[in-house]
């Protein structure tokens, strides 16, 4: 283990640059994700007043990170988020910025880790040296990943400065028996104490060599996944000094210049017809992680002002929505079809449950993109089921999403299933 101590992060807004790549956090509460994100960005994600106050990870969190290596000393403690090496001194080289969304863990919240899994290129599963290997959320958010296709996988073995050596090998063989045949079989775990600050240097090459930027293209129409929104203005605020409304989230292709009309879907609901309708609007202001500009492309994560009305932002309302060129954007589904792939048991549970097959009039809930709907079976054919979407989504055909089931009181993820 490397006995470096990496360097407080920058502040977000000094990032040289939009970051250009996501790694989501993912494992069972109180793991330390969020603490894990902290060392490396030296940002606290959880900023929710209800995640301080009970010191869960609520919301969908992110913060930004600039990596970069010193030519002078050696692997892995050239690694670092500071421009100037904190080994030597000498001036290290960009490599790149980073945006990382920082998932819920508890088990009740898995809506919200589902929406912040989807944006990932990459994912850091954190799992606690000095507990037992797997806990329940852990192996829920590694079938997450899984679902997802989610191949570049780094593990963080936490909490090292609390167990001996020979417990920290047990743990790390408990680890390796857990993946070996998951798509995290071939990930490199990384043992790091979050708190302490040790071993980041090493996580973070661990991070460049599993997790490339993947090619995107700028060129096509725009699409963005809403994944947080906002209302920015302060209370008391006058008319003339307020703005409107923020969504938050990832863009996957294309750019958002300032000035551009982008719609928004499903849209608002429109009371007098009970039906969501798509809404234009004009992006007043950019943000990401390297601060304001004039026009972001995709990778990391960007806050898009709108002239939209902040009461319709307000408290998460849009998340699951999507924005881009108008006209361009995924249709919107209120009934859907899709091609199942169940489990063998369900996750998210202590004890494993049998995943019975999906019947007719039964509640589910999806998860397609970043938006979560219930669902009401209409139609059971084999591995084929229709569904009637209570809240609409707009997502592509081709798209897979989570399926949960009621169990014991609680949504558990059985499966999923592909959008015909």
């Amino acid at each position: 283990m490397s006995g470096q101590i990496t360097q407080q992060a920058e502040p977000s807004a000094l990032l040289p640059r939009q970051p250009e790549v996501d790694i989501g956090t993912s494992g069972h509460v109180d793991h330390g994700k969020t603490s894990v994100t902290r060392a490396i960005t030296g940002v606290w994600a959880s900023a929710h007043s209800e995640e301080l106050k009970r010191g869960i990870t609520i919301k969908v969190g992110y913060a930004d990170a600039a990596f970069y290596k010193c030519p002078r000393t050696p692997a892995p403690a050239c690694y670092s988020t500071s421009k100037t090496c904190p080994v030597c001194g000498a001036e290290g080289k960009l490599l790149r910025a980073v945006s990382f969304v920082d998932c819920p863990g508890h088990e009740s919240l898995m809506t919200n880790m589902l929406a912040g899994a989807f944006l990932m290129d990459g994912a850091l599963l954190v799992i606690a040296a000095n507990e037992q290997v797997p806990k329940p959320q852990t192996r829920e958010h590694l079938q997450a990943l899984q679902m997802l296709g989610m191949k570049k996988i780094v593990i963080a073995q936490n909490k090292i400065d609390l167990v001996t050596n020979e417990e920290a090998e047990k743990n790390r063989r408990d680890i390796e028996k857990f993946v070996e045949k998951t798509v995290a079989a071939s990930a490199p775990i990384v043992p790091i104490s979050a708190q302490q600050k040790l071993n980041i240097d090493a996580l973070i090459e661990a991070l460049e060599e599993v997790v490339p930027t993947p090619a995107r293209d700028p060129r096509a129409d725009s699409l963005m996944y809403v994944v947080r929104s906002f209302d920015v203005n302060r209370p008391g605020s006058e008319v003339s000094d307020l703005s409107g409304g923020v969504l938050g989230g990832s863009l996957v292709r294309g750019e958002i210049r300032m000035g551009d009309d982008v719609e928004l879907k499903p849209g608002m609901l429109d009371d007098r017809t009970g039906k969501y309708v798509p809404v234009v609007t004009k992006v007043t202001s950019l943000q990401t992680g390297a601060g304001r500009a004039d026009g972001v492309s995709p990778g990391g994560l960007v806050a898009v002002g709108t002239s939209l009305d902040p009461a319709f932002t307000k408290g998460d309302q849009m998340v699951g929505s999507v924005i881009g060129k108008p006209g361009s954007l995924p249709p919107t589904w209120e009934h859907i079809t899709l091609d199942l792939d169940l489990f063998e048991t369900a996750v998210g549970s202590a004890e494993l449950v049998k995943v019975d097959k999906v019947k007719l009039g039964e509640n589910l809930r999806l998860n397609l993109g970043t938006s979560s709907s219930q669902a009401v079976v209409t139609s059971a054919r084999g591995e084929v089921i229709e569904v009637d979407l209570k809240k609409p989504v707009a997502v592509e055909p081709g798209m897979r999403g989570a399926i949960s089931r009621r169990i014991a009181e609680r949504w558990r993820l059985i499966g999923s299933g592909v959008l015909k």
